[in-house]
């Protein structure tokens, strides 16, 4: 079985397995590169690449107004389903190779829908303290493992301190044990959370956006503003 075909049992369709292997290989393509390079037709690579955006796999950055994408990390292929997790741990070895042995001192992510939801919980999981600012608590109502995942965190005693806004109070998520929450006399539709070398930029409305940024000095200086606000917060 080639890698193809294992993207395909790992719930890709055929034209969606060539997309993502042609981005695994070039790294960071436009729309229009991608449907020449596979001799697709342009529509259908867009919705091709919205697809994989959906499932989280694919995600882009805009540089001049241009869309490029790349693909997502390889671990998100475990996301959808458990029971393909032996076969897409080979394909995560085999990707792995085909990435660039150079390491970018920051990456940005972009991600759309319930699963990019799902990757930041995943995220947030593996560390030691979370700072949110704008706390709204859609995140916690709109993904339905999202409960389970705040008890695992008061479980393991992670330190979660939220800035909201008065409308969040008496929400679920405030009454985790672990959870301190503060409050702000602001609006925000948007969060803005803080947590390891991460800064997440997230907006739950009709469809999930999620900004994720990875680099350690700019986490510091977002922790730095956060913990200043914290202090100047009221109860």
């Amino acid at each position: 079985m080639n890698t193809n075909e294992k993207l395909q049992q790992a719930g890709l369709t055929g034209n969606e397995a060539k997309v993502y292997l042609e981005l695994a290989k070039k790294r960071q393509l436009s729309a229009n590169q991608l449907a020449k390079n596979l001799s697709l037709d342009r529509t259908l690579t867009y919705t091709i690449l919205n697809h994989l955006i959906e499932k989280g796999q694919v995600n882009y950055i805009v540089k001049e107004n241009k869309k490029f994408f790349s693909v997502a990390p390889p671990e998100n292929l475990l996301n959808p389903i458990k029971s393909k997790e032996t076969i897409i741990q080979d394909l995560i070895q085999e990707l792995q190779k085909i990435e660039s042995s150079e390491q970018q001192e920051t990456t940005i992510n972009v991600y759309e829908g319930d699963q990019g939801v799902r990757i930041l919980l995943r995220l947030i999981q593996d560390e030691k303290e979370l700072f949110s600012l704008g706390g709204t608590g859609r995140a916690y109502d709109l993904i339905y493992e999202a409960p389970a995942v705040a008890k695992q965190l008061e479980k393991k005693k992670m330190i979660v301190k939220v800035l909201s806004t008065p409308e969040a109070k008496g929400h679920e998520f405030t009454k985790h044990k672990n959870v301190q929450t503060k409050f702000l006399p602001i609006k925000s539709e948007s969060t803005t959370s803080i947590f390891g070398d991460y800064i997440s930029i997230h907006l739950i409305k009709e469809k999930p956006i999620i900004i994720l940024i990875k680099n350690k000095d700019i986490a510091q200086s977002y922790r730095n503003y956060f913990n200043f606000l914290w202090q100047k917060a009221e109860k």
